[in-house]
């Protein structure tokens, strides 16, 4: 049974929240303050500590560095973007606003528990990265996508399967296929990396299976194909969708077959080469196009990981840019940066269709042409219409944007960054109640009907009454 501890002063919130993980089958412990907690308690046996941000004595943030490796979640009534955000950057694992729905609690609890679960141990974090932020690899993020992502390449990492990588561009397949091959058995061993959208179409053969002296003009010595260079190693084909047709048909023996024949020769040469693959196509539709080959696309489709494309990462998306705007600084000498709270709004809002490749060369822009140590969303340059409204409230893996993004099309950026949630809850409600059902409302704002109706009597905003009929 799980161990939480639940920090928070008013007796009312915590005997509740007790109840409700109790009957979720958790273990609960209680505490008032920051003080009584760490007296009473050995933060480190607990799998989660639950705390309110502001507590008497000192703020329920002062757990973070105090818990070490046990995740914290906060939780306060303050719930602004830059209370919201200063609590993700000292470290905390997710922020939740109160009156939380309980839906909305449980299933946080229940993501947070897992995603920082023992069996995940052996991935390791970055050392820049925030506290409970997991890596594998150069890849950073923690939503149930990229952790499902994590777990697999873990178990088919050490075995010999063909992998077949999904994803749009820009997304990190090819980490993802590094990662696979530096936690395999051939780790020692050369990954060799072949773009094969990159190589023209009549130099492809050559170049994956090598040549014999006189094999074609211009062939004046024998070479040794990409191949036959992985021999023992990994072998990593990004975009295998543009491989043309007649290379397809040697890859597929040499899958088969575990041999290769270099072009001009007579005899095939046994090779040992783990075969990682990559997309952003959709190879089963080509295949009935007539533009891949059936039994190679069957033949590569041993093992599949999709990658979600950035915009789906919720939270991850500010970790990542944090990841990448100190790197940046570093490597253009420029001394202490950070985001603006408008910056960090564009950013987690913003579709990104370039995904992470886009991510990075706006960071290393605004980088270079910063003149401060603080880069606002004027320097970001980025074209927020490009924003995909739907896609961002339905962004399960981060409860923090969606309640943040839930707004976004109905208040100027130009406001006050700390206009609170529960401004935004009023606003919204007041300006469309006379449109929308309850249950619509309900969802527009990401919550459920009860805790729609809650925060109606909290914040006194009466239902619209409906005129009897004559």
């Amino acid at each position: 049974m799980e161990k939480i501890l639940i920090v928070e002063d008013e007796t009312v919130i915590r005997a509740a929240l007790r109840k409700l993980l109790e009957r979720h089958e958790y273990d609960i412990c209680e505490a008032g303050s920051v003080k009584q907690a760490v007296e009473q308690f050995n933060l480190n046996t607990f799998d989660l500590i639950i705390s309110d941000l502001r507590l008497p004595g000192a703020p329920g943030t002062d757990l973070i560095k105090q818990a070490g490796d046990v995740p914290v979640l906060i939780m306060t009534s303050y719930a602004s973007l830059r209370s919201a955000v200063d609590s993700m950057k000292n470290g905390a694992v997710d922020y939740i606003a109160k009156p939380f729905d309980h839906d909305e609690m449980v299933n946080a609890v229940a993501a947070i528990i897992s995603n920082h679960s023992p069996q995940k141990s052996n991935i390791t974090r970055p050392k820049n990265a925030k506290r409970g932020i997991p890596q594998l690899g150069d890849m950073i993020g923690s939503c149930p996508s990229i952790m499902k992502i994590y777990n697999y390449t873990r178990k088919v990492a050490p075995t010999d399967s063909t992998v077949l990588i999904h994803g749009e561009t820009g997304t990190g397949k090819e980490l993802i296929a590094k990662a696979i091959h530096e936690k395999s058995r051939r780790t020692d061993q050369p990954l060799i990396s072949v773009n094969c959208a990159a190589i023209p179409e009549t130099l492809i053969e050559s170049e994956l299976f090598g040549y014999e002296k006189g094999a074609f003009t211009g062939a004046n010595n024998n070479r040794m194909g990409l191949i036959e260079a992985a021999d023992g190693g990994t072998l990593f084909l990004d975009e295998i969708g543009e491989l043309p047709l007649e290379a397809q048909a040697r890859l597929l023996r040499f899958i088969q077959e575990k041999e290769i024949r270099r072009i001009g020769a007579v005899d095939s040469r046994k090779v040992d080469v783990r075969l990682v693959c990559a997309t952003h196509r959709n190879l089963k539709a080509l295949t009935e196009e007539g533009l891949f080959r059936q039994d190679l696309y069957y033949r590569i489709n041993v093992i599949q990981l999709v990658l979600p494309p950035l915009r789906e990462r919720g939270k991850d998306i500010l970790e990542i840019a944090e990841t990448i705007l100190e790197k940046q600084r570093l490597e253009n000498n420029k001394s202490s940066m950070t985001f603006s709270p408008k910056a960090i709004q564009a950013i987690t809002t913003y579709s990104w269709p370039g995904n992470i490749r886009e991510l990075e060369n706006v960071i290393e822009r605004s980088v270079i042409l910063a003149d401060g140590d603080v880069i606002d969303n004027d320097l970001l340059d980025i074209d927020l219409e490009l924003v995909n409204v739907t896609q961002i409230r339905n962004r399960n893996a981060n409860p923090i944007v969606n309640r943040m993004n839930a707004s976004v099309p109905f208040v100027s950026a130009d406001e006050n960054d700390d206009l609170s949630l529960e401004d935004y809850f009023q606003r919204f409600v007041l300006e469309h109640q006379d449109s929308m059902s309850e249950t619509e409302l309900a969802r527009k704002l990401g919550v459920s009907r009860k805790c729609l109706w809650e925060r109606r009597q909290r914040l006194g905003i009466p239902r619209k009454k409906t005129a009897k009929p004559a």
